[in-house]
């Protein structure tokens, strides 16, 4: 059953329109991969479902509940979490400081110190680091806060923006061992990722985007053995 609805997205930057009728599911303890080159519309689909971005036309259903025109911060709280690209980070502020501030909202309140623990044991490199500021930390470990912090408003939904883009190897694998871990037992997975191999090894479904526009969906299975995708994508 879909958790999250996409269906015939209109969205706009300015005067010049940047998706056309973009429609895809997101099945509850799912993995769902957006993938598509620089500028096909990606971060704009997760911006427009977050409501930082107001949709033109088209519907954004939360568990059957329209959440388009939703505020952000209400969308926050009704379970749809978006981990930037680029982690944005407050740099001056410790691991820690920069995870509780992930739990500001009505999700996230309640449970902060048991979440906190919970991040701490899926990232024990964190908890090890919990007192370190924030901007001193490697590359690696600033995405391990940047998903956690998203971890601490208790998503149902948890977006994630290229979290593997400028790791090295062995970060990399971490960071799609996490993800597994996050929808099996955490929140169901909308994922934009720059490695569309390893996208394609742990997610469910596949949406394709060129231009604003969804040109193949599928199973991940099926998209991965497209010609087309193997071509373009996989440099096969």
């Amino acid at each position: 059953m879909a958790l999250l609805e996409v269906r015939q997205l209109t969205a706009f930057h300015g005067d010049v329109q940047a998706l056309w009728d973009v429609s895809f599911e997101v099945a509850e303890g799912s993995i769902t991969t957006l993938l598509g080159s620089n500028g096909a519309g990606k971060t704009t689909t997760l911006r427009t479902i977050s409501g930082i971005l107001p949709p033109r036309d088209g519907e954004i259903r939360l568990g059957g509940e329209r959440i388009d025109g939703v505020p952000p911060h209400r969308i926050v709280d009704m379970g749809v979490v978006q981990v930037p690209e680029g982690r944005k980070l407050w740099p001056n502020l410790s691991v820690q400081e920069n995870l509780v501030l992930g739990a500001y909202g009505r999700r996230g309140r309640p449970e902060r110190a048991r979440t906190l623990r919970s991040v701490y044991e899926l990232f024990p490199r964190l908890a090890e680091r919990r007192s370190q500021l924030a901007g001193t930390l490697s590359g690696g470990e600033q995405q391990m806060v940047a998903i956690g912090r998203g971890l601490m408003a208790r998503p149902v939904v948890l977006m994630l923006d290229e979290p593997s883009l400028g790791l090295a190897p062995i970060l990399v694998d971490e960071v799609f061992r996490v993800i597994r871990e996050i929808a099996a037992q955490r929140a169901t997975v909308l994922l934009v990722e720059q490695n569309v191999h390893r996208a394609l090894q742990i997610a469910d479904t596949a949406s394709v985007l060129e231009n604003g526009r969804v040109v193949l969906a599928g199973p991940a299975k099926q998209i991965a053995g497209d010609a087309k995708v193997q071509t373009a994508y996989l440099g096969l």
